[in-house]
């Protein structure tokens, strides 16, 4: 894995803890666009991690885009159609990621944040926490297609035409996220859910993502068939037939991610 300037990254048990470290307040700037994108894509490559956790620094989860970066370099030809490139490949890392991927958001986490937090698997949200769409206040639209696959018609056009902010209370309310916890017992209480992901299969976990993705826009008819054909591919697998055993045997299973 390559030098990290803006995440911290830490592996064991066969777990990723992914830490986003770009003070002040972890913007999305190219650097940890681009770092975040190779790290999901190493996690998704290496055999020993079975799960990652998505964590940020400091109070915020994640501001957006790196607004004073733009400032600071206006963008010539060209540069716009890159930068869009990178980013939606950066959330699609996280989307794509062959492994689980949990979000531990502890603050705000707000267009490109929001878009972050949405590309995860499993949410939990610190008491701080909160989700929104500022862009309208900047001149920019962003992050309403991600925020769709959190929330209802209503509450994303609201969020993207007012700029309103949904606090961690109406976030778990609504099943956005699956718990609502004080800061301290935030990540705690995520790596304790990524330690039972890691006790499961790694070939079960890996198609089960995998199908999930897959059938998120197909009809009812054609997702459940597909969701059958991928049930058929993991009982073939090794881990199914030791998990099979394990429980005829009353112990608990050995996988090898086979």
């Amino acid at each position: 894995m390559q030098d990290l300037q803006t995440i911290k990254l830490d592996v064991q048990d066969g777990i990723a803890l992914v830490v986003m470290n770009n003070p002040p307040v972890n913007a999305l700037s190219r650097q940890l666009n681009d770092e975040l994108t190779a790290t999901f894509d190493w996690i998704g490559d290496m055999p020993e991690i079975r799960v990652a956790v998505l964590a940020a620094e400091g109070r915020v989860f994640c501001a957006g885009a790196d607004l004073k970066a733009r400032a600071e370099k206006p963008m010539g030809p060209g540069d716009l159609p890159a930068h869009s490139r990178r980013t939606r490949e950066c959330f699609h890392s996280i989307r794509e990621c062959a492994k689980p991927v949990i979000a531990a958001v502890q603050g705000p986490a707000l267009g490109a944040g929001l878009a972050i937090a949405a590309s995860c698997d499993i949410l939990y949200a610190g008491e701080a926490a909160v989700i929104g769409l500022p862009e309208i206040d900047v001149g920019l639209l962003g992050g309403g297609r991600h925020a769709m696959r959190l929330f209802g018609h209503s509450r994303t056009r609201r969020m993207m035409l007012t700029g309103w902010r949904v606090p961690a209370q109406e976030l778990y309310r609504q099943g956005v996220v699956e718990a609502c916890l004080p800061t301290a017992d935030l990540l705690p209480t995520v790596m304790e859910i990524a330690r039972t992901i890691a006790a499961k299969s790694p070939s079960a976990t890996r198609l089960a993502k995998h199908t999930l993705n897959t059938i998120e826009d197909m009809s009812l008819r054609d997702g459940y068939r597909y969701e059958q054909d991928m049930t058929a591919a993991i009982s073939a697998t090794e881990d199914a037939h030791e998990a099979r055993r394990a429980f005829a045997e009353k112990r608990p299973p050995v996988f090898k991610g086979r």
